[in-house]
């Protein structure tokens, strides 16, 4: 009875590690593919299309601000700063909640970056997965 209780314990630990490998490697896949949207999307806001940037981003995100409040809320976050100098990727985490946000599959990246005007600023991009599956961008931050 011992023995077969080890072996029972014994399977249960490896299918715990192999659940557990499966959803660090699918949460990886959303990271790899929640970053290269941010990516996409930072490229319009640094070249000052911030109407695309707008049509880009997540259903979430065009419902809660107009194309006209976007333009003019990045635009007077980014004016400042001046242009883009580096951007060098700090951290990227994979969370189904957010304070303030409805729940979601989300990744919070953050990039060290240098402008212009503003060296050492920490810029946060969270893209969601959208209703369409797609990743798209849902809020932007500059410290």
């Amino acid at each position: 009875m011992r023995t077969r209780s080890i072996v029972l314990g014994s399977i249960l630990v490896l299918l715990f590690n192999f659940v557990t490998t499966t959803a660090r490697a699918a949460d990886q896949a959303a990271v790899d593919e929640a970053t290269k949207a941010a990516h996409r999307w930072l490229k319009l806001v640094d070249a000052g299309d911030y109407k695309q940037s707008w049509n880009t981003a997540c259903s979430l995100f065009r419902n809660a601000v107009t194309a006209d409040q976007w333009a003019q809320q990045v635009g007077s976050a980014r004016k400042p700063v001046g242009a883009l100098v580096s951007r060098k990727l700090k951290s990227a985490q994979y969370a189904t909640s957010l304070p303030g946000a409805p729940d979601g599959k989300y990744v919070v990246i953050q990039y060290d970056s240098d402008f212009q005007n503003k060296s050492a600023a920490v810029e946060t991009v969270t893209p969601m997965l959208d209703k369409d599956g797609q990743w798209r961008v849902s809020g932007y931050f500059i410290r």
